[in-house]
């Protein structure tokens, strides 16, 4: 199969693209399509976080889920929306504690873009949706792929920041090699559980702490 993706991260997945579990992914949303389901992101987005984050470039990680199931949210970048969409209620909370950690002022855009070009993987662990049925891809073998990406990073590169919010998150902890790699967790920001300690983590904060103390510049997290 022939799958658009940045050069260098093609070649670290190379193999993974001819497993099992991918070629199921490739058959369920070829079949998805002839049966006229709508699917998110569009076709072109559904790897945008490695398309616009390079491996060569690669500082942070920040793991998502589930791609937004409604119309225009999703665009392949965990968290994110595209300019002129309302920021999501987790995205929203996200924000108010960037403006506690940092004293960032709460943008208006929901999209995360600036912060991918700088080095931030916005990785969801399952990389499509059907429209308004949140988790229908869940199960087609997105996350055999994205598990194979953290392993992939983990053993490839050094000093990264991975940020493991919520329980589903805090599940990939294993797969991260941290003698050579920083796993910051917290509750994740949605309203059911950002007051449960994502509120107050100074994740963004840590983060810069950790890059700068490797010499590498630090995340600039104003959009």
């Amino acid at each position: 199969m022939n799958v658009q993706m940045e050069e260098g991260w093609k070649q670290l997945l190379v193999k993974e693209f001819e497993k099992p579990f991918f070629l199921q992914v490739v058959a369920h949303l070829r079949t998805e399509k002839a049966t006229k389901a709508i699917i998110y992101p569009p076709g072109p987005l559904i790897f945008n976080a490695f398309n616009t984050t390079p491996i060569n470039q690669l500082k942070v990680v920040i793991l998502g889920q589930d791609p937004y199931h409604g119309p225009g949210q999703a665009h392949g970048l965990s968290f994110s929306v595209p300019d002129g969409v309302k920021p999501p209620p987790s995205l929203v909370n996200i924000y108010k504690e960037l403006h506690k950690d940092i004293g960032m002022p709460i943008p208006n855009t929901g999209n995360l873009l600036p912060w991918a070009k700088q080095g931030v993987l916005l990785l969801n662990a399952v990389l499509t949706v059907r429209a308004n049925e949140p988790a229908s891809h869940a199960k087609i073998g997105w996350m055999d792929f994205t598990d194979s990406v953290i392993r992939k990073i983990s053993q490839e590169k050094t000093g990264i920041v991975f940020l493991l919010w919520g329980k589903f998150a805090h599940e990939k902890q294993a797969l991260i090699d941290e003698t050579k790699h920083y796993v910051l967790k917290a509750a994740h920001p949605s309203p059911f559980s950002a007051d449960k300690g994502f509120f107050g983590c100074k994740h963004f904060s840590k983060t810069n702490e950790l890059l700068a103390q490797q010499g590498i510049d630090p995340i600039n997290w104003q959009l």
